[in-house]
């Protein structure tokens, strides 16, 4: 190296330095290659790993006694083991044992998909490896993705994990806290407390120069303009000068140690193998500067051991949600997430149903986690999705990436049906009796309605006289037949409760059909002899709830729409209230389309580059908005439980947009139905449906999330992301004062969009006034990203909602009741 490098500026830190390099490789499971081929590359490279380790070892390569190597997942590790030899299992072993090679306590890095339950499977598996040769894993790392849900750091917790360390990518996301490089407790909603280094991008040594031929140039802007390959003088100039301007600028922030912590990669690429130069070129900068600054390849657990010989009483702690700014890929394949999320739950159903997997066994289970696990991964595509989404690679990645939801499906309703039939389940066979169990896995006491399933032929029985038996009770139940000849019945079930029901059939012939329709000429209704019923009207029935022709009302709720605008008001009739909020944006579920055009819509790079330079907006300054205009309502069923709207919106973007509300008649409870078709459009998107409701200004809101509940704009780690959050089942507002409280499950899409729509400077948490409040949108769909999102959004979907008024209930409790909202009452054929 040329010890007389120029540093501009004379910018050299005025104290000794020691910068702890740790050298991993980043794992995108499809960013760069087929997800085969990138589970190929990272398998050997842990053979590379251990070989450079070995060879070290061994005195044969003394110039590598300083490498070490940090396994970023344990799914590299897992698919590593899979394939290779006793030997090299054995070599493995004793490479970690040394502390040449690091296990991180995470599996992949992810979304915030994950249920609670499947993050506790994930972050056990590399302690469990560990533990099967007396090895115990302390320390973490996630890198690319930039941020988790609250009962991420529970689960770690649980895991016996103690330290995190987070390389944070601010493209379309931000890092926490004001500042990168820097500690702090990160406290868990059961009192924990994680040790996290909040750090710096997962590539960065490789702009300071610390790997030969990979040169990055990413997050430092400075002057100098250069290639990944310079020649050997130019690099060790380019890296003298770069190491010596960073480390004198931590110290004008005022940077506390004497120390840092630096990733880098063995290739300017993600998915990038080890490199023994890396350590050669340490030793040979050591030599020459290592007085003033060394730098030292070290493990998470060396780096994080370093650190705790400080003084870390005065760090501070920070209680609450982390909300990832990347977990928003999931609403470009929206179809295939809400696949994922059915499976989700079907995959809890059968561990509650059957716990000791005498139906189901544990390998199933295990099979169908893997293929949620692998969805869930934070990697949404090829990295070219956009510029050219009919390239092979795209459309090949893109359905194999579809393809972990499709299987996580098959295999969760596979081992139900299993977990079924050894519940006495009926297949199909003749003259199988008309007997049903219906089951409530879900943690809290819900009144749910239920379609008793009917093979097509058995429908007939229907337009008969029947009873449904409680056979509990021996009592009938109410039922009704919906307009497209469904059975509904409504029942109360607590936790873990089943109830017996089987149909009875009169034999006696009845004049009436089952929906109390009679087979002669009506004459109160304004039918025409060709039978088309095109004139409004309000039958004369004795059924509860009352539809108008702008109105729908029960005992409990009044619903009401307008013409060209859409819902204006949802009528606690108990309260005397509205429960929607009265600064609302829209109406309730008013879709909202968003294009920001690009200056040449036919060109494949001004369409990316408008996407590039959108930041956190995740829109452009001149993005074009349209809301939704009412133009059509149809009452389409009404009874004894229910009644059924259908409500058709014009909007920009979707050629079709509908909503069924379902308003039941017994309890205050709707449920909400959205059905479209979206446009193809090549230029960037999003489409929200509106949700302002709220309980008053002294109920707060909250979000479920995986392991906990949070309240959003209130629960966060400063400088966290406001814009959106992605829950689980759903969110809710909860009065302290009376203990009431307004659940709104979101059955098949997890984004909540909080912050204002309009492009602006986006703040973060504690920019806000204190008296600010989020709004609240369910943000179903965005191909905003430039690269790894699909890039266009068409096709016929529906998501489901409901919205239920509870009382007597704590925040805990109301979380519950999300579940069972969502989860919804298990229902199948008994012998």
């Amino acid at each position: 190296m040329n010890k007389n490098v120029s540093l501009q500026g004379n910018h050299r830190p005025a104290r000794p330095w020691t910068i702890y390099a740790i050298h991993h490789s980043h794992t995108d499971i499809g960013y760069t290659e087929r997800q085969e081929r990138i589970e190929q590359y990272h398998v050997d490279f842990i053979r590379q790993a251990v070989g450079i380790a070995d060879a070290s070892h061994r005195g044969e390569r003394p110039e590598w006694e300083s490498f070490r190597w940090t396994c970023e997942t344990f799914w590299a590790v897992e698919k590593f083991l899979e394939s290779a030899t006793t030997d090299e299992k054995e070599a493995f072993q004793q490479a970690v044992i040394r502390g040449d090679i690091e296990l991180s306590g995470t599996y992949l890095n992810m979304t915030e998909l994950p249920d609670f339950d499947l993050l506790l499977r994930n972050h056990g598996k590399a302690q469990r490896y560990a533990n099967t040769f007396g090895h115990r894993i302390d320390s973490a790392m996630t890198a690319d993705i930039n941020g988790y849900s609250w009962g991420y750091a529970e689960s770690l917790l649980q895991n016996n994990i103690e330290h995190l360390f987070s390389c944070i990518h601010t493209h379309h996301g931000m890092y926490p806290l004001g500042r990168k490089q820097t500690p702090f407790w990160w406290e868990s909603h059961s009192g924990g407390r994680l040790l996290v280094w909040n750090g710096e991008h997962y590539m960065f040594g490789n702009e300071l120069g610390f790997c030969p031929d990979a040169l990055g140039k990413y997050i430092i802007k400075d002057e100098l303009q250069h290639n990944l390959m310079e020649p050997e003088e130019r690099h060790n100039d380019i890296a003298a000068l770069r190491i010596n301007r960073y480390l004198w600028n931590l110290e004008q922030e005022s940077y506390p140690y004497s120390f840092v912590p630096v990733m880098v990669s063995g290739l300017g690429t993600d998915n990038a193998s080890p490199n023994a130069d890396i350590a050669e070129w340490m030793s040979a900068w050591n030599e020459q500067y290592g007085d003033q600054i060394t730098i030292k390849m070290a493990t998470l657990s060396e780096f994080f051991a370093v650190l705790k010989q400080e003084d870390l009483s005065a760090l501070p702690v920070h209680r609450g949600d982390w909300p990832d700014w990347w977990t928003d890929g999931v609403a470009s394949t929206a179809m295939h997430t809400q696949i994922y999320r059915d499976a989700q739950r079907t995959l809890r159903k059968v561990k509650r149903l059957d716990p000791g997997h005498a139906a189901a066994s544990l390998a199933e289970i295990e099979e169908a986690s893997q293929a949620l696990t692998m969805y869930a991964e934070h990697t949404w595509g090829y990295h070219s999705s956009v510029y050219e989404p009919w390239h092979p690679q795209v459309q090949m990645l893109e359905v194999r990436k579809q393809a972990y939801a499709a299987e996580a499906s098959k295999l969760a309703y596979r081992a139900l049906d299993k977990t079924l039939v050894a519940r006495q389940g009926a297949l199909l066979a003749p003259h199988r009796p008309l007997r049903y169990e219906v089951i409530n896995t879900e943690p809290a006491a819900a009144t749910l309605q239920v379609a008793i399933p009917l093979d097509g032929w058995e429908h007939v029985i229907l337009k008969k006289t029947f009873e449904l038996i409680d056979e509990t009770t021996g009592k009938p139940l109410t039922t009704q037949l919906t307009h497209t000849g469904a059975l509904v019945t409504e029942l109360t079930l607590e936790p873990g409760e089943s109830r017996i029901l089987y149909i009875h059939p009169h034999e006696t012939p009845d004049a009436f059909s089952a929906s109390g329709n009679m087979a002669t000429a009506r004459n109160t209704e304004p039918i025409a002899c060709e039978g088309i019923a095109d004139i409004w009207s309000q039958p004369l029935t004795p059924y509860p709830i009352v539809v108008g022709k702008s109105s729908l009302e029960s005992d409990f709720f009044r619903i009401e729409w307008e013409m060209n605008i859409g819902i204006t008001a949802w009528i606690d009739k108990t309260r005397s209230a509205d429960l929607l909020d009265g600064e609302r944006g829209h109406g309730a579920f008013t879709p909202v389309y968003e294009v920001t055009p690009a200056q040449d819509e036919f060109n494949p790079s001004d369409i990316c580059a408008t996407r590039r330079r959108m930041g956190r907006n995740r829109k452009g300054t001149n993005v074009e908005r349209d809301a939704g205009r009412l133009i059509r309502a149809t009452v389409l069923d009404n009874g004894p439980l229910f009644a059924l709207v259908e409500l058709v919106f014009d909007v920009k973007g979707l050629s079709y947009y509908a909503l069924h509300i379902k308003l039941f008649a017994n309890q205050p409870r709707v449920e909400v139905s959205v059905r479209f078709h979206k446009d193809s459009v090549w230029l960037p998107e999003n489409v929200y449906v509106a949700l302002p409701f709220s309980l008053g200004t002294e109920a707060e809101l909250y979000a479920e999330k995986a392991g906990c509940h949070i309240r959003p704009w209130k629960d966060q780690i400063p400088g966290s992301c406001l814009d959106y959050i992605s829950v689980q089942e759903g969110i809710f507002w909860h009065s302290a004062k009376d203990r009431e409280a307004l659940t709104l499950s979101m059955t098949d899409t997890p984004l909540v969009q909080l912050g204002t729509l309009e492009h602006s400077p986006r703040q973060l948490h504690t920019m806000q006034p204190e008296d600010s409040r989020p709004s609240t949108y369910a943000w179903i769909l965005t191909n905003y990203w430039e690269t790894n999102f699909k890039a266009t959004l068409g096709g016929f979907y529906e998501f489901r909602y409901a919205v239920e008024r509870h009382r007597q209930l704590d925040p805990q409790q109301t979380a519950k009741t999300l579940h069972a909202s969502t989860g919804q009452f298990t229902v199948h054929r008994i012998h």
